[in-house]
């Protein structure tokens, strides 16, 4: 094998070890911004807005696209202002 071949196995194989890990970061999210959104100082467009992304991370979650889901609901999460 050359080194780019060594390299992107690798590389393929961090990810697949990595993607578990997003699959349980998912509920956490999700549990945080609904625990955030009970007493949020919000308008109601962007109490809609983090509910849409809430929903639709959840959504991404329960289809197994965890990295798109992480990063949905970290969209939510700084709408809310929580990390």
């Amino acid at each position: 094998m050359n080194r780019l071949s060594v390299a992107l196995l690798a590389s393929g194989i961090l990810l697949g070890l990595s993607a578990p890990g997003f699959a349980f970061q998912c509920p956490a999210d999700i549990g945080a911004i609904d625990q955030a959104l009970e007493g949020a100082d919000l308008t109601d467009e962007q109490k809609q807005q983090v509910t849409d992304l809430r929903d639709e991370g959840e959504r991404l979650h329960n289809e197994g696209s965890h990295q798109d889901a992480v990063d949905t609901l970290a969209q939510a999460k700084a709408i809310l202002g929580i990390e």
